[in-house]
């Protein structure tokens, strides 16, 4: 099965990515159960390429993303589909099992143009939660340039936003929402960055480009700037690690890898982790040669966190790392292990390594091979994710799979990085008893939207930290689920008290966002007496050279400009 996708892979281009339990049951029972006695492994959905209930089947999940969770529940996500134009096509699937054919692209031509994806579908929104994601050009002879789109579950629409020219879109993936809640995405082939509005849907070039290759989609993380990999760059050609600053279009080059000692090929998603390094996986490389798990920090401090070494703990991580809400990173390989079909690992940000599955291809306990797509958490606690080929049924097509149990939590969508009285969106289960939403401790208000998805309300005393939802549990309690994410408030000036005043007066500047201001100015004029005196409030001191103009205050997450101006008498 390995044999199979990597041979694919080269066809792709892919270079040398090799890529997001027993013989019987009764050495299951014997052997295995103390590996993984805390999680259990489901097949949830065996992938069928020929045939489903709605004639359109999805099969060779190859998606080095994750599956995206939306308001109803469900998780999205693409596959293929052989059947002419050969392209990638859109399904949904129920925690129980229920799959649902969403849409199939077209190819060149069609009402859905566009053919290839290859990295999954991107939730954004405030007020409603759609999906952006990419299509790649002229892949396995389908001819079509690479896109852009925005779909809408509710309503079924699809939109194509941009298309590329040429070979500038291969194997391109979905853009991410940045800090501005704008979406933002790399090329492959040139590295071209580029901004989708939020708002209207325009393209923009930014200046500046990435190192050529990346294939994964990039990661927002607590600095504000989005983070990547690309599997050739670096001094030595063994992948890097680079940053995006979407205010700016800078692009900065973190750490080049060492095939020898650090690993080789990183394309996958980057996450990060309560420490604030950010953390990945290298697919080739390292002391033994089978890939990587690593760790970097935003400045360029690089660790290997653990080394594969094949038949006992698997090879080739292809997908990427899941942060989960209990401090651990869950990753696949995509080949290796027991049986050579993979596995599913847990490891600590000190590299404490547990394997918990061996994958065991068309039959056994752990059905599937190849997982290359990255593992998602849904809010009933269990983790999801692809595998590319395995499963029970005749096609040997892959599987979703769910591991449980991991204690309940709720997802934010869709962004991180949210400003005062800006909708927040919540996905968690049976969420239709809620006695109260807090921001880092502080209450928010909210409203029930439906039993798996709700929205609160960014409270102005509001500081950074995580959301806890308080709801009613089946036993008449009260129980507490945690955000597996943090948000981070942007500062915003709402109101300047009084709107004038002289040098040496004092003035109240109300808003939010303001905890761990570093600077205050009038008319551009720093002053050097100011008091934070909640996330709301700052009484600060007119200096001397002030002029009339606005009021800027800035902190560790960006800065707020007064729509009024304040005028020095």
């Amino acid at each position: 099965m390995a044999t199979r996708m990597l041979n694919l892979l080269k066809m792709l281009n892919w270079g040398s990515l090799l890529p997001t339990a027993l013989a019987c049951a009764l050495l299951v029972a014997l052997a295995a159960a103390p590996l993984h006695a805390q999680f259990t492994y489901a097949d949830v959905f065996d992938m069928n390429c020929d045939t489903d209930l709605t004639g359109n089947g999805a099969c060779d999940a190859f998606n080095i993303g994750s599956l995206s969770l939306w308001t109803d529940g469900n998780l999205y996500g693409t596959a293929y589909e052989e059947e002419a134009p050969y392209c990638t096509l859109i399904f949904n699937v129920s925690t129980s099992g229920t799959y649902t054919h969403v849409l199939t692209f077209t190819g060149s031509t069609g009402k859905v143009k566009g053919c290839r994806e290859y990295a999954g579908l991107t939730p954004a929104g405030t007020k409603t939660v759609t999906f952006y994601g990419a299509t790649s050009s002229g892949v396995l002879g389908a001819g079509t340039p690479g896109e852009i789109f925005h779909f809408d579950p509710a309503t079924n629409t699809f939109k194509v936003l941009h298309t590329f020219a040429g070979v500038d879109s291969e194997y391109l993936a979905q853009p991410v929402v940045g800090k501005d809640g704008n979406l933002y995405g790399a090329t492959s082939s040139t590295g071209a960055t580029y901004q989708i509005n939020s708002t209207t849907g325009a393209f923009t070039q930014l200046p500046n480009s990435a190192p050529g290759g990346v294939q994964g989609p990039l990661y927002l993380a607590s600095d504000g700037n989005l983070y990547g990999t690309a599997p050739y760059g670096g001094a030595l050609g063994s992948g890097i690690v680079f940053s995006l600053n979407t205010g700016t279009g800078d692009i900065k080059k973190v750490y080049p890898f060492n095939y020898k000692t650090d690993g080789s090929y990183p394309n996958s998603p980057l996450t990060q982790g309560a420490d604030g390094y950010l953390y990945g996986t290298a697919q080739d490389g390292g002391p033994a040669g089978l890939g990587s798990v690593f760790k970097v920090s935003t400045a360029g401090t690089f660790k290997t966190v653990y080394s594969f070494a094949g038949a006992p703990d698997g090879e080739s991580p292809v997908a990427g790392l899941l942060a989960a809400s209990d401090g651990n990173f869950y990753g696949t390989t995509a080949s290796g292990g027991l049986y050579g079909y993979g596995t599913i690992f847990r490891i600590s940000a000190t590299g404490a390594y547990k394997k918990l599955f061996d994958f065991t291809g068309k039959s056994g306990a752990v059905p599937g091979s190849d997982p290359t797509t990255t593992l998602m958490q849904h809010p009933n606690g269990s983790f999801y994710g692809l595998t590319m080929e395995g499963g029970l049924n005749n096609d040997n097509k892959g599987v979703v799979y769910r591991l449980t149990p991991v204690k309940l939590s709720v997802v934010l969508c869709c962004n991180t990085f949210v400003i005062l009285d800006q909708p927040v969106n919540i996905f968690g289960v049976n969420l239709d008893q809620i006695v109260s939403v807090t921001f880092a401790g502080v209450q928010a208000r909210f409203q029930q939207v439906s039993p798996n998805y709700l929205q609160a309300f960014v409270p102005s005393d509001a500081a950074d930290g995580r959301v806890v939802v308080t709801a009613v549990n089946s036993a008449g309690g009260e129980e507490q689920l945690q955000s597996q994410q943090k948000l981070h408030i942007l500062p915003i000036i709402t109101n300047l008290d009084p709107g004038s005043g002289s040098v040496g007066s004092r003035v109240g500047i109300v808003g939010g966002g303001f905890a761990g201001a570093t600077k205050v100015t009038f008319g551009g004029v720093a002053t050097g007496n100011f008091t934070v005196v909640s996330p709301a409030l700052i009484q600060a001191t007119v200096p001397a050279g002030a002029v009339t103009g606005k009021v800027r205050v800035v902190t560790h997450n960006g800065s707020a400009l007064s729509k009024e101006t304040f005028t020095v008498n």
